[in-house]
This record gives C-alpha cells, sequence and structure tokens, in this order.
C-alpha cells in the first residue's frame, strides 16, 4: 500500500466512514426533562431507507494539527463534495450521540422544487456528525450546523433536525436557496418543557416570535428571502416557515404529517385527535408543533411510541386484503398505484421494513456525561429490533454493529443487521403468529437491560470517582457483551422459527406439528376472488336406467318313459 492509501484508512472514522445511501425518509421524536419520568431528555430516531445498512458509527476524540483540513462525503451517497478547515480539538462520537450526551436526528421533508440543488459542500448527514464532533449542546450544535452552511454553502434539500442535551431540545429547520445560491434559510424553535414533538418527512415549524432568542432563533434574511421569492407578502409576525418553504399537500398529511399524529394520539389521548388529522381529507387541519403528553414518559414508553402501523385507527395496515391471511402490516414499495385510472396508496407506517437503524437518546443532567447519555440501539425494524443500551461514553463500537462488519449488499452471520433483517423477513410472510414469538425475545431482552440499569450505572458511577477511565471501559465492556448477547439471542430465535413454522406447520413445544387453517375471514376473501373456479361440486346424479326383467324360461319337458313292471 501507498502512504497515501494508509493516510487515507486512518482518516476513514471522520471522512467516508459515514457513509449511509439514502436516508430520506425517516421518523423522529423529542422529549422535554419535564415530560419524563426520570427527568432526562429524550430524542428519537428511525433511519429509513431501502439502501441503508444499519451499523454504530464510532468516531474517538481527536486533536488536529494547525491548517489540518477535514474532507466531506455526501452521507446519501459517498460522493466526495470537498475540504473544509478542521477544528482543534473533536469529541468523540457514538452512533448520533457524542460524549457530552449531545444528540441529534434528522428527517428530509425536500421542499420547494425552485429550491434544489443549492451551491454549497455541506450535506444534510455531515452537518449531523459534524456538529456532534464540535459542539457540547444543542444551542452550540445549531451556532455550528448554521455557521457552516453560511460559510461552505449548503448540499441538500429541506431537512428538520432534532437537537438535544441533557436540558433542552430543539427543532431546527433549513433549506437552501436553489440552484446557484450559497447558504440556507432556517429557523430553529425550543420546546416548552413539560412538551413533546415529533417531525416525519413534511416542515413543521410555522409562526415563531421574532423577539425571543431564548426560545426561538432564526436566518437574518429567512422572511426577506421568501419576500423577494414572491412566496410571501404578509405581515412578519404571521410568516410560516413551512406553509411558505414546504407547503403541505395530501401525500405531505398521508405519508407524512400521519406519524406525527400517531405519535401524538398515543402519548395524548385526551386531545382527542382525530383521523382527519392524518387521513388527508382535510389538510387544514394542522397539528400543533408540540403537545403535552398524558402522562410523564419512560424511556420503555418511548419505544413503544416508535413501533406503529396505525392499530386501531382508520389507517389500520392490519385490516385489508393487503395484509394477507395473517395481518401483516407492510406494504412493498410504491407507495402510490394505478388500477383502472384511479390513484390510490398505501400507508406510511412509524415502522417500516425499510429501516437501516433507530434509536432512542436518553441524556440526563444529573450525572457524568459518560454514563449520563445511554444510546439505545437497533437495527432493522423499529416494530422488530431490540434496543440495546451503548453509553456516551463507550471507547469503541460492539463488533457485531460496528462499521465494516458487512455491507448491504453482502450477508454476514457476523452482522446484527443482517440476523435482525432475518428474522424480520421471517415473520413478514406469517406476521400474527410469528410476531409473539418475536416480541417474547424482544420484551425479555429490552427489560433486563431497563431493570439491570440502575446497578449497572451504580458500579459506573463508583468507579468513576476514582478513575473516570476505568468507568469508560466497564461501560464499553457492558454494552459490547450486552450486544453479542443480543446478536447471539436473535440468531438462535430466527433458526427457531424456521424450526416452529416449516413448510407451513406450526410445532408446539412437546414438538407436536400441526397444520393449522387460514383465519376464517381469509377463506371468505379467497371464495369472492376464486368463485366458481374453486368452488366444489357434486358430480351430477345419473337417471337410473329401468331393471330389464328376463324372458322366464320354459321349463324342460319331461322325458315319457313306458312303465316297465318288475319281473317276478
Amino acid at each position: 500500500m501507498t502512504q497515501r492509501l494508509f493516510t487515507f484508512l486512518a482518516a476513514l472514522p471522520v471522512t467516508a466512514a459515514l457513509v449511509a445511501p439514502a436516508a430520506d425518509a425517516c421518523t423522529s421524536m423529542l422529549v422535554t426533562k419535564g415530560a419524563t419520568t426520570d427527568g432526562a431528555t429524550l430524542i428519537t430516531y428511525a433511519a429509513d431507507s431501502h439502501e441503508l445498512y444499519g451499523e454504530l458509527y464510532y468516531t474517538p476524540a481527536r486533536r488536529h494539527a494547525a491548517g489540518a483540513m477535514r474532507d466531506i462525503i455526501e452521507w446519501d451517497t459517498g460522493k466526495f463534495l470537498g475540504r473544509i478547515p478542521e477544528a482543534p480539538v473533536t469529541y468523540s462520537v457514538v452512533g448520533n450521540m457524542n460524549e457530552h450526551q449531545l444528540s441529534i436526528s434528522e428527517s428530509t421533508f425536500t421542499g420547494r422544487e425552485e429550491l434544489e440543488a443549492p451551491t454549497g459542500i455541506i450535506d444534510y448527514g455531515s452537518l449531523i456528525y459534524i456538529a456532534l464532533e464540535r459542539a457540547r449542546t444543542a444551542r452550540e450544535a445549531i451556532q455550528v450546523m448554521t455557521t457552516l452552511v453560511a460559510e461552505h454553502g449548503y448540499a441538500s434539500t429541506g431537512e428538520t433536525f432534532s437537537i438535544a442535551d441533557p436540558k433542552e431540545a430543539w427543532i431546527l429547520e433549513m433549506i437552501g436557496k436553489g440552484e446557484g445560491k450559497k447558504g440556507a434559510v432556517w429557523v430553529a424553535r425550543r420546546l416548552p418543557d413539560g412538551m413533546i414533538s415529533a417531525h416525519a418527512n413534511q416542515s413543521r415549524i410555522r409562526q415563531f416570535p421574532l423577539a425571543d432568542a431564548e426560545n426561538a432563533v432564526y436566518a437574518p434574511d429567512v422572511i426577506s428571502f421568501a419576500r423577494e421569492k414572491g412566496w410571501y407578502t404578509g405581515a412578519d409576525k404571521d410568516f410560516s416557515f413551512a406553509d411558505t418553504y414546504h407547503p403541505l399537500d395530501f401525500e405531505g398529511v398521508r405519508f407524512s404529517e400521519a406519524r406525527v399524529w400517531s405519535i401524538f394520539r398515543r402519548a395524548a389521548p385526551s386531545l382527542g385527535l382525530g383521523d382527519e388529522y392524518a387521513d388527508g381529507s382535510n389538510p387544514a387541519k394542522r397539528l400543533p408543533l408540540w403537545v403535552k403528553p398524558d402522562k410523564k414518559l419512560s424511556v420503555q414508553d418511548t419505544m413503544a411510541l416508535m413501533r406503529d402501523h396505525f392499530e386501531g385507527t382508520k389507517l389500520d395496515m392490519t385490516k385489508d386484503v393487503g395484509a394477507g391471511p395473517y395481518q401483516v402490516p407492510y406494504r412493498w414499495r410504491p407507495m402510490t398505484w394505478e388500477v383502472d385510472g384511479k390513484k390510490y396508496v398505501h400507508e406510511r407506517a412509524i415502522s417500516t421494513q425499510q429501516t437501516g437503524f433507530s434509536f432512542v437518546a436518553q441524556m440526563r443532567s444529573f450525572m457524568p456525561d459518560p454514563i449520563g447519555g445511554v444510546l439505545w440501539f437497533g437495527v432493522d425494524d423499529t416494530f422488530t429490533t431490540v434496543y440495546t443500551p451503548m453509553y456516551a461514553g463507550i471507547r469503541q463500537a460492539p463488533h457485531n454493529l460496528a462499521q465494516g462488519v458487512a455491507n448491504r449488499g453482502s450477508f454476514s452471520w457476523d452482522s446484527s443487521f443482517w440476523v435482525f433483517n432475518w428474522v424480520s423477513n421471517q415473520a413478514y410472510s406469517r406476521w400474527s403468529d410469528m410476531i409473539v414469538d418475536v416480541q417474547k425475545e424482544q420484551g425479555a431482552l429490552e427489560g433486563q437491560f431497563l431493570a439491570d440499569q440502575t446497578d449497572i450505572e451504580k458500579s459506573a458511577l463508583e468507579q468513576y470517582k476514582r478513575d473516570p477511565e476505568q468507568a469508560r471501559k466497564y461501560l464499553t465492556d457492558y454494552s459490547s457483551q450486552q450486544s453479542d448477547a443480543v446478536h447471539a439471542r436473535w440468531r438462535k430465535l430466527g433458526e427457531n422459527l424456521l424450526v416452529k413454522y416449516i413448510d407451513g406447520n406450526v410445532r408446539d413445544e412437546s414438538g407436536k406439528v400441526t397444520h393449522p387453517k387460514y383465519p376464517e375471514g381469509w377463506y371468505r376473501h379467497i371464495a369472492r376472488d376464486a368463485g366458481e373456479r374453486i368452488e366444489v361440486r357434486e358430480a351430477p346424479k345419473a337417471e337410473p336406467k329401468p331393471v330389464q326383467k328376463p324372458e322366464p324360461k320354459p321349463l324342460p319337458k319331461a322325458e315319457h318313459k313306458p312303465t316297465v313292471a318288475p319281473a317276478p
């Protein structure tokens, strides 16, 4: 190898290592510390893409020489975009959380077509990971991100970012200025304590206070730029970022806001947010930017909110014929389709088969950062994943989750993504039965992690007081051991599912094999569809033939013999 290649490989953790194709259809949730049971701030993320391989990124903290440059590699494509000056000091990052517990997630909203292809080299993925390496707090992250696009230009379409630290949670929305234009317009709002919010590929910030820097910050030209374009003519105080830069339409409601609605309806049922907020029948019905949950949320509650297929609503994906006999709440793409000149849609739920990875980031101000920050990390579909604790202070990613174990185009038994994907795809074929087995294992593992959390952290705190580095090693080992245990148990689950449900049969715990019928409703679907072709019809009865009585045969004539007298 040449020295240049050695240099390139050494730089991977901060450059090409963060390549994640097309993560452009994601869901994120924010929970302020006043809305949680333990006083933690929480954000979630489901990185959804049919091209995304789920792995846990890890970048160590570093000191950089004067004049050092950083390569900007587009997160979606792996394309080299340019170079920027490196910061003198960068922080360690595990997944989407850094060593100071700062966490960032996103969802792409695209926005006005006129604003696509702006001039710049900083894409949305690079914004996330550069900010995590350079900022300690959510406010600092917003400053880093907006300064980067002002200096070096923006290279993506519209984006919403969840940005949170142990004390605050913010939503930042940003969009470029169009082809040939440098920079971006943006606005950020701080969630009031005690509230939750969410976003899912639709711009959500509408009006915002113009003179309250404690709770809202924005680009100086966010309104004037819209006026120049002729998109807004009203008073500044009435300006709506979302309505101007990403107007809501039917698909925006049905595919995007519907996911936000499903989080809100479950967390705050008392608000009575009906189906009309999600079915697209009335785009004028707008969800609030945030709501207060009916009860404070735990980490486990938040995991549950990220597991959703609109069950029990008008959009429930298990109820129509597309769900098949086993009520599978998934639909393969495309999402929109046409039959006999009419257009139809498949629902886009929070839980989807295309997820690469997801997480729940738990940030706590009352603990040292290496222990207080926990990235509950999972690969593949949120409904079937297992969220495993990865602490902010760990020094490396577990092997089965680490970068480079495998990729989207090459199966490996060493990869947790592939093992989970294998189990999920088995479950999709017989959902209503197999999901029971999956959730049993999922609940046992996550329940044990949550039950052990207090003791693990107590031990880590004791070690941290004596030697912070020893506590980091302890947490690194713990996170790695749990990841290995989950990986092994999930592979065994996949093997058990194959044996239990082989060839459409079901094997019970005693080993007895049964041959269960389809659900009754599915037989009705088949009968309505196939009709006469499969109907069993009795063979017509033949007319009985008359019995022919044979002609009576004449009796044989007696032969006449003369009587002979006996001899004397």
